[in-house]
């Protein structure tokens, strides 16, 4: 059996359109989603449409969450008006109302039905924000465990793929289809193969027309309503590296408000092939 599971797709339909391409070569038993299918890019609703469409087992992201609080008007009323969060206003509202009771009605975990071992997550059984990666101890990792029977963990979450076995088990971050963080500009999925009793995983990396992403951007108006962020999160798909998060952390940590001149200053010192150490020592220093 060949289950293909797949996840933070994060509004790229280009990136998602490649894997499904690439889904139809190697033609799985099973496709499991495994949550973040909007957030963080312009077109959620049309990811949404395509696979709620295909039927597959689905599970809910972090992201459908963020963005059900801003339609829903239930996040704090600063936010409803704040311009550092016109970008998630504007990628909520552009959720039709069929694709909002879609992504509303997902569970947070699912096993597959073809390979009954995988237990899929989106972060980790405790939280789907708390992100399983190589930084993670090997004490966390088999305390997870705790809430699972199944002998495989999938997760997603940190954009960055992983295969790690642990005393109690496997775990495996299956990467970001629309938003890799591993400096593989590729859509990326993990594959399970069950044969003659034995599992193995096999990573897939797809190209696909990042310009069309760019393009998608400009003609939905996201880089021009999203602001500042909608342009970290453009910077995120040409350098296949996290830029957002650090660039926010960095304005909380000097207690400044996001702007053109913080943004600027930013970017003139930071990496983002950095560790996330190194980036910490960084940002203390241009403090």
């Amino acid at each position: 059996m060949r289950v293909a599971v797949i996840a933070d797709i994060h509004g790229n339909v280009p990136a998602l359109e490649a894997v499904l391409a690439d889904l139809e070569t190697h033609r799985p038993d099973e496709v499991v989603v495994a949550g973040d299918l909007v957030g963080r890019g312009p077109e959620g609703d049309r990811v949404c449409s395509i696979i709620s469409e295909l039927g597959w087992q689905t599970i809910r992201g972090n992201h459908e969450d963020y963005l059900l609080g801003f339609r829903h008007r239930k996040v704090s009323p600063d936010w409803l008006s704040d311009p550092n969060w016109a970008w998630q206003r504007f990628l909520a509202a552009e959720l039709s109302e069929a694709n909002v009771e879609f992504i509303s009605s997902l569970p947070l975990t699912t096993t597959s039905k073809a390979i009954p071992e995988l237990r899929v997550f989106h972060g980790s059984p405790q939280s789907y924000t708390e992100g399983i990666g190589s930084w993670t101890d090997e004490r966390t990792l088999e305390s997870h465990w705790d809430a699972v029977e199944e002998d495989v963990l999938v997760v997603a979450h940190t954009h960055r793929p992983l295969e790690k076995r642990v005393r109690k088990g496997l775990i495996v971050n299956v990467g970001s289809v629309g938003l890799p963080f591993n400096g593989d500009y590729r859509a990326q999925y993990a594959v399970f193969d069950r044969e003659a009793g034995a599992l193995s995983v096999t990573f897939r990396q797809v190209e696909y027309d990042r310009e069309a992403v760019r393009q998608a951007y400009q003609a939905s108006g996201f880089l021009d309503a999203g602001g500042i962020q909608a342009r970290l999160l453009l910077l995120e798909i040409e350098h296949a590296r996290s830029f957002l998060v650090p660039f926010s952390r960095w304005a909380e940590h000097l207690g400044e408000t996001p702007s053109e001149g913080l943004l600027t200053r930013f970017l003139e010192f930071f990496d983002p092939h950095a560790s996330l150490k190194d980036l910490i020592r960084i940002m203390s220093e241009a403090s």
